[in-house]
């Protein structure tokens, strides 16, 4: 399936059959999306790859044209179509290629494991995305406890001519994300509102990397990809390479089955994933993770109201004001919230999380966010 339009990604069969329908079907976030329905035929037939691409001579723009036609998304979790961040708006110049390795979302190992045994792969998307950008330095971004990632790729020889360097971080979250990724690589702020290419970056996961490697050198389609299935309510913790499109439940019997005490799925990591409402959900592109935890890891509590502390503010890493925002969400103010620059919360949950009320900040923003976004796409419509 083609996208729809210029922010968007194609799509691939994971395995041979006969698509049957499109309907809405509940996603990873809770909310219906439109899926595929893909009665599968058992014979696991793939089509035949396109023909890899000498990518060292190959033009950028065919490149492109290739991460575009094979559907890939950035695999860290925000799913944002791969070959929109390499097109810099015009009058911005890419000098810094972020590859990012960081993983810092408590139980996900995913990234970890994926540079560990794959890094020559990996590295060798890195040098096809710095032939896209124009030859920006490059930079890996690993935290310190992953040794044997930075090692991996401390053993690769960069070409004549590519700056490239491993970056090792301590260990903190969310450094994770792409705003904070660049503040620690380069000490570069993205203003709010802003994008990185506005300070000469580009963030790529590690995973989509690879990927791109897979889809150029290869010529492969994004029908694949590496989740952690762990949590203290499944059997056999383990990263495994699965299909997308296969349901949950199908990973927990790969992993031995859920505990007896297993009381709640979570897609994604503790601090930014989504509680899922059963196991029929489908791995999609963007599913680094799925966390099962149990009764005891899972207590159920009601948010009290904002006591002044202010923790919520001194731990947001954008330096925003959650507790005003979480009362402007909470009347419903959305002009207020807006002013107080809620679009640029990244939700890392971190605000939640110090809570002494439990005020359930994160899920005020994103739901202000959601209306911020839909307000958007009806006055384009409307233009």
């Amino acid at each position: 399936a083609e996208p729809g339009g210029y922010v968007g990604a194609a799509v691939h069969a994971p395995t041979s059959g006969v698509f049957e329908a499109v309907e809405p079907f509940p996603g990873s976030t809770g909310r219906p999306d439109h899926h595929l329905r893909l009665r599968a035929d058992g014979l696991d037939e793939a089509a035949p790859p396109m023909p890899p691409i000498d990518w060292r001579r190959a033009a950028p723009a065919d490149i492109s044209a290739r991460i575009a036609a094979s559907g890939i998304i950035g695999m860290g979790g925000a799913g944002f179509p791969n070959q929109v961040k390499l097109a810099p708006p015009p009058g911005r110049t890419i000098d810094t290629l972020i590859l990012n390795g960081a993983e810092c979302e408590p139980w996900l190992t995913c990234d970890h494991r994926l540079m560990a045994e794959e890094g020559a792969a990996v590295w060798e998307g890195a040098l096809i995305l710095h032939r896209v950008l124009g030859g920006p330095r490059i930079r890996i971004a690993i935290e310190a406890n992953k040794p044997d990632a930075i090692e991996a790729f401390a053993r690769i020889d960069a070409p004549d001519g590519v700056d490239a360097a491993v970056v090792s971080l301590a260990p903190s979250y969310p450094q994770g994300g792409e705003k904070q990724a660049i503040f620690t690589v380069t000490g570069r702020e993205v203003p709010a509102g802003g994008l990185p290419a506005d300070v000469g970056c580009v963030v790529t996961n590690v995973g989509t990397a690879y990927a791109i490697w897979d889809a150029v050198a290869r010529g492969n389609p994004l029908v694949s990809r590496i989740t952690t299935v762990t949590g203290p309510g499944i059997r056999e913790p383990k990263n495994l390479r699965v299909r997308v499109g296969m349901p949950y439940r199908v990973l927990f019997d790969l992993c031995g089955g859920l505990a007896d005490d297993a009381a709640k799925i979570v897609c994604g990591g503790p601090m930014m994933g989504f509680a899922q409402a059963d196991a029929e959900t489908c791995v999609a592109k963007a599913t680094s993770g799925l966390l099962v935890l149990r009764d005891a890891d899972a207590t159920p509590f009601e948010g009290g109201p904002c006591i002044g502390c202010g923790r919520c503010n001194a731990a947001c890493t954008l330096r925003l004001l959650p507790s005003e925002m979480g009362l402007a969400c909470e009347a419903d103010d959305i002009d207020e919230a807006q002013r107080l620059g809620v679009a640029n919360c990244c939700e890392c949950g971190a605000c939640s999380y110090v809570c002494p009320s439990r005020r359930p900040l994160t899920q005020h923003f994103r739901r202000v966010r959601g209306i911020l976004a839909a307000r958007a796409r009806a006055a384009k419509a409307a233009r």
